[in-house]
């Protein structure tokens, strides 16, 4: 059958897979896992207790969760009764969840847990069109989502189901998406099950990925990035598994083992770091072997034109690569990663270790996949990859990316004039980043337009280049350079504390806390070693002159980061302001 519509999925996987095992999720130390039949048979369930409640095609339901396989049940089982999906970040603060709630005028919210339930209580006064609050989780004074399903099970009628799912249409609004990016109000953006359809079937035939495939999932599913590839998984009737934290996401690498991860670079990052301190950490000639295999690493050709004697010296480190690919289940062979520019280090590393690393480029208002590195020619250093078949992207005048079709999103809720800035007259939409094409074929981002500033020379800076090339050590988590209408450029470098602890302990460095270990005399020299290695190879103009090491990582929770994490600029240069006052005194 032909999947035009998202829960399309649940008839297209009965008919072409069949599958024993389409989600798992970890309850009281259990794998719960459903076949495709109980799958379908939930989520028909849940849609025949919306309808027996008065749900009609439009109204908006909101989900407040983490991830697990009640998520896709609702999704699908909201979709088929042609309401409106609105998923909320589990950790989004009172006043945002009380606005999108608001806004979309949402009727129903299933809420996973105690506590995100009290959440949603405690603001019910506020709460104008909220009726009904469902839990996944047994909560006291609560409805369980059950009471849907049992609702649905003593409904043997379904014609009423199948006219309203036959009524639904591929340029429906299927979900709204809220983003709250680095600035301003959440946008609510308005997606189509078109949007979506078309671009996780365009997505699916870009990776040698088939039904034996298995996945970990640990990125948000309200995030339009993991649930897009969630369904080309499903798509692709590979099973999907959810790890219970990412505090405890090693231990599932081991009981799931993956054969692919969707990822963005933090995770990388920090799996990276833990491999080069356990390294360090080895003495004599297995310590040699490890820091010798590193710098065979770093010399990987992605292009894969290696020389004989490059080869066999891949083939001896990979002594070394092999417990890499132990700690992380065995079986995986391919990471998907996005969100932001990885390390080149470490995309060499993981690459040398037979654990191939593919990045992308996307935004929500694009559903998300523009451009990917995938299989084959189809990858080159340092750009996001090919453009998607049946995504026209063209550069404006002034380097801006614009991007258009059936992946463009139908526009920003109950913002027309928003959405007027973004989408112009011709169909493009504008997407605020920077880049070249190259060789006709490979995307390479190059900064955010609205990121760029001016020196007091009048020279335009990219920040985000200068600072993807500062956190290429792994003693620096992340980096925020500053310099409007300055004579230079300065940077708040947040340590990768992990790391610099280890560094402290093979250097016999005695500190007592982050705030202590900040100042160190000799621990400040070293960032500043790293920052003159970055000015040697700067231009002049992109050359950090002053910098102060923070004592705490920004957070999604501080207002920092976004929930993709993405810097909020402004955010973080009004809490430091005192400091980034102090380098321009």
């Amino acid at each position: 059958m032909e999947v035009t519509r998202v829960f399309d999925l649940l008839g297209y996987i009965k008919e072409k897979y069949n599958k024993d095992i389409c989600l798992a999720g970890k309850k009281s130390g259990k794998w719960i896992t459903y076949s495709i039949d109980k799958y379908r048979e939930l989520t028909d369930n849940v849609s025949q207790g919306l309808l027996n409640t008065g749900i009609v095609k439009g109204d908006k339901i909101a989900t407040f969760s983490n991830n697990r396989p009640e998520w896709n049940i609702v999704d699908l089982a909201i979709m088929q009764v042609g309401a409106v999906h609105v998923p909320i970040y589990p950790n989004i603060n009172d006043d945002e969840l009380t606005y999108i709630l608001n806004e979309t005028e949402s009727k129903v919210i299933f809420a996973a847990n105690n506590f995100l339930f009290s959440k949603i209580n405690s603001l019910l006064p506020v709460l104008k069109s909220l009726k009904k609050v469902y839990t996944f989780d047994n909560v006291a004074d609560s409805m369980n989502w059950q009471e849907l399903i049992t609702t649905g099970q003593s409904n043997e009628d379904h014609s009423r189901l199948d006219t309203q799912k036959n009524s639904i249409l591929p340029d429906d609004l299927a979900t709204i998406i809220y983003t709250s990016g680095t600035t301003g109000t959440p946008k609510g953006v308005m997606l189509s099950h078109k949007n979506l359809v078309s671009n996780f079937i365009a997505a699916s035939k870009t990776m040698n990925l088939d039904s034996s495939h298995i996945t970990l999932s640990y990125l948000p599913l309200c995030h339009v990035y993991e649930r897009m590839l969630n369904y080309k998984y499903q798509y692709l009737g590979i099973s999907v598994y959810y790890a219970e934290s990412l505090a405890g996401i090693i231990n599932n690498f081991r009981e799931v083992k993956p054969t692919v991860l969707t990822s963005v670079p933090l995770l990388l990052e920090k799996i990276y770091s833990n491999i080069v301190e356990k390294g360090n950490e080895l003495k004599g000639i297995k310590k040699m072997l490890f820091d010798w295999s590193l710098k065979v690493a770093l010399k990987y050709d992605l292009s894969q034109n290696h020389t004989y004697g490059y080869s066999l010296k891949l083939k001896m480190a990979d002594v070394v690569f092999k417990k890499w690919r132990e700690a992380l289940g065995g079986r995986l062979g391919m990471i998907i990663c996005g969100g932001a520019a990885l390390q080149t280090g470490i995309l060499k590393s993981f690459w040398a270790a037979g654990i191939p690393v593919y990045e992308g480029y996307g935004l929500t208002e694009l559903s998300p996949l523009v451009a990917n590195n995938n299989f084959g020619k189809f990858k080159k250093l340092g750009t996001v990859g090919k453009i998607l078949d049946g995504v026209r992207v063209k550069i404006a005048d002034d380097g801006e990316i614009l991007c258009k079709g059936p992946n463009v999103m139908s526009g920003y809720y109950k913002k027309p004039e928003l959405t007027a800035e973004t989408i112009d007259s011709e169909g493009w939409l504008h997407t605020g980043d920077l880049g070249v094409i190259e060789d006709n074929i490979f995307l390479r981002l190059t900064g955010r337009k609205k990121d760029i500033f001016k020196t007091s020379a009048g020279v335009y800076v990219i920040p985000e280049k200068i600072e993807d090339a500062i956190r290429q050590s792994p003693l620096i988590s992340m980096v925020m350079v500053t310099g409007a209408n300055q004579s230079y450029l300065s940077a708040l470098i947040v340590p990768n504390f992990e790391t610099l602890s280890n560094w402290c302990m093979l250097n016999r460095i005695a500190y007592s806390s982050p705030a202590d270990i900040v100042n160190i005399p000799k621990v400040v020299e070293r960032f500043k070693t790293l920052l003159d290695e970055y000015n040697q190879n700067a231009r002049e103009t992109e050359q950090i002159l002053k910098f102060r090491l923070l004592d705490k990582e920004w957070t999604i929770e501080s207002g920092e980061l976004t929930p993709k994490m993405s810097m909020r600029r402004n955010v973080i240069s009004g809490n430091y302001r005192k400091i980034i006052d102090e380098f321009y005194k």
